[in-house]
């Protein structure tokens, strides 16, 4: 005779396991709330003079799409909005007309807004015949991504944006696409 087979569990294992699971998902959230409070804090953390200004940034030059080589001292003494950016990132193009705009605005006031393109060349050039902006263009390539790690953006992700004041110290920063408070904020603050 032949005795049939159960795949029943006893109930104290499924409680077990139950448990488990439920103690799993509960570490598991709260390792996730942490990493957000986490990242929330260093996003809005007051920038220390200490790491507020990559020291030679003042005395590079870099070309613009056209070739010609741009010194970032003739940029020095007045609000600059540096906005890393490249051709191939969803969000940076998005944002560019509204760049373009607040440069239109606030250049007048002294505001000074520069697209430092993560990109080459040719791709650059191509968008901005479809996509012309007022405010200038440099090419940093590849190398850009570590530059701007050198300005708190310890991600390397795109677009990413650094506002230094009058005095050339960082005085605000984001990473991801600014938005119309942010330049408001940015500009008032200033």
């Amino acid at each position: 005779m032949t005795v049939p087979s159960t795949d029943r569990q006893p109930a104290s294992t499924f409680t077990t396991r139950a448990l488990r699971r439920r103690w799993l998902f509960v570490g598991v959230a709260g390792a996730a709330a942490l990493a957000g409070a986490g990242l929330s804090w260093w996003q809005a953390r007051p920038i220390s003079n200490a790491d507020s200004a990559y020291p030679s940034f003042w005395d590079m030059s870099f070309p613009t799409p056209s070739g010609q080589p741009m010194a970032m001292r003739l940029l020095a003494g007045k609000p600059l909005l540096l906005n890393f950016w490249a051709t191939w990132c969803p969000p940076c193009v998005e944002e560019m007309p509204l760049l373009d705009r607040f440069y239109s605005e606030n250049h007048p006031n002294g505001w000074q807004v520069l697209g430092m393109a993560v990109d080459n060349a040719e791709a650059v050039q191509r968008f901005l015949a479809r996509t012309p902006v007022r405010f200038p263009v440099t090419l940093a390539g590849l190398p850009g991504i570590e530059l701007s790690r050198s300005f708190g953006n310890q991600a390397g992700g795109l677009p990413y944006s650094v506002v230094f004041d009058r005095a050339g110290q960082v005085a605000h920063r984001k990473m991801g696409i600014v938005s119309p408070q942010d330049l408001h904020r940015w500009r008032d603050g200033l």
